[in-house]
């Protein structure tokens, strides 16, 4: 006689501590699960969170109140024409040449930086020392602000997750995400005046300058844009340095393979975003009434969609609880574009403009990391643990290695 298990709550402590076995339970059992307290039916299988993220009935005006209260109106808002512009204005400063010549000199100068100020300790701890630290440096001087205000970046950026992840409706954490758009906005409208009166090198000022089909970015379009990307390109490439590091630690075999050749990277960040993703929920609103999960979802009904549960479905992926690099069934080649075969960058339209910074953030990282420190080593002493709901990460990620100079 089949035992009747009871649904995994996403809210509760238990679902924090380790969200992969309620994964499982929510695939097998509750593929389409309304979970009262978020208001949202909640989808766990790789094909059904494809689907959302793919099919225009899948709508983004969830953001209206997810995202505009702490940024503004962004991208991911926009549909049809106003979506195709504004994507065309913001795209091109992240592929191709712009991204070679450009910000891999700044990707590389950071990571050396960073590196340079732990690598004679002898021990360090990658999340604080290092991952942390950054992207976050790196989107400052690609869009050409005070790397002193790093500090001021962080603490915005982490209050902007807090208030997207904040399913449980905490007021302090949500007055905490609001005061960040008057404070990002004080700070970074009268830069954006500047650049458009005098216009530089940078990122801000490619945004300033902008032009498609006649239609320029607003202050406020930009302003919210680079919120979102601190937000965006800090929070997940963050966790997806230390994870993958942290991955490649715990496999020592494969370690060896990354070292032994730097190619390997791309698959060794392709199966960390699909093992230990950074973000683990995104969300989608349906335009219409809509069958899904065996079940039907009403029209203007918000959908959770479990990408940490996606990526660990059996029906997709072969032995999907290992983390291989070497696996078949996810291509390094593709899964940094829209054909990826993974659902951390989500797909179709809001597939994320981001996605080749990213990936040169952490490969260049990375690379660094494994040369400058060849003997890198777990620390004595407690295994680092996962945090966090919407977004997960480590919450410390403590290493030893010969000192060098």
């Amino acid at each position: 006689m089949p035992v009747s298990r009871e649904a995994p709550d996403i809210l509760s402590p238990e679902f924090a501590a380790d969200p992969y076995a309620a994964y499982r339970v929510l695939r097998d059992d509750f593929p389409l699960l309304y979970h009262e307290a978020t208001r949202s039916y909640v989808v766990s299988r790789y094909e059904d969170v494809q689907r959302a993220f793919k099919e225009p009935v899948f709508t983004t005006d969830n953001y209206d109140w997810q995202l505009e209260p702490v940024h503004g109106r962004t991208i991911l808002q926009m549909s049809g024409r106003e979506h195709a512009v504004r994507r065309a204005l913001v795209a091109p400063a992240f592929r191709g040449n712009a991204l070679e010549e450009s910000f891999l000199p700044v990707i590389e100068r950071n990571a050396a930086e960073l590196i340079d100020a732990f690598r004679g300790a002898g021990t360090a701890d990658l999340v604080a020392d290092f991952a942390t630290r950054f992207p976050v440096n790196v989107i400052a001087d690609m869009l050409g602000l005070d790397r002193a205000d790093h500090d001021r970046f962080h603490r915005w950026y982490t209050a902007i997750i807090g208030f997207l992840g904040n399913l449980s409706q905490d007021p302090e954490v949500a007055a905490a995400g609001l005061r960040t758009r008057d404070e990002f906005a004080a700070y970074l409208l009268p830069i954006i005046r500047e650049r458009r009166a005098a216009p530089g090198d940078d990122l801000l000022s490619a945004l300033c300058a902008a032009e498609v089909d006649g239609t320029r970015m607003s202050d406020e379009d930009i302003k919210a844009f680079c919120s979102l990307l601190l937000t965006a390109g800090g929070e997940t490439s963050d966790k997806a340095i230390s994870s993958l590091v942290h991955n490649l630690l715990r496999h020592p075999e494969q370690l060896a393979a990354v070292r032994a050749d730097h190619s390997l990277i791309a698959p060794a960040f392709a199966e960390t975003l699909r093992y230990t993703p950074p973000v683990h929920m995104i969300m989608r609103q349906t335009a219409q009434d809509v069958a899904l999960g065996g079940g039907e979802v009403p029209k203007g009904a918000t959908v959770t969609c479990l990408i940490g549960a996606a990526h660990r479905d059996e029906r997709r992926y072969a032995d999907p609880d290992t983390f291989d690099i070497h696996r078949a069934d996810l291509s390094a080649t593709t899964a940094f574009s829209a054909a990826a075969d993974h659902l951390a960058f989500a797909l179709g339209r809001h597939f994320c403009v981001g996605a080749l910074l990213a990936r040169a953030e952490v490969e260049v990282g990375v690379a660094r990391l494994l040369e400058a420190l060849p003997d890198l080593a777990p620390a004595p002493g407690p295994q680092p643990r996962e945090e966090g709901v919407f977004t997960r990460g480590l919450d410390t990620l403590p290493v030893r290695f010969t000192p060098t100079g």
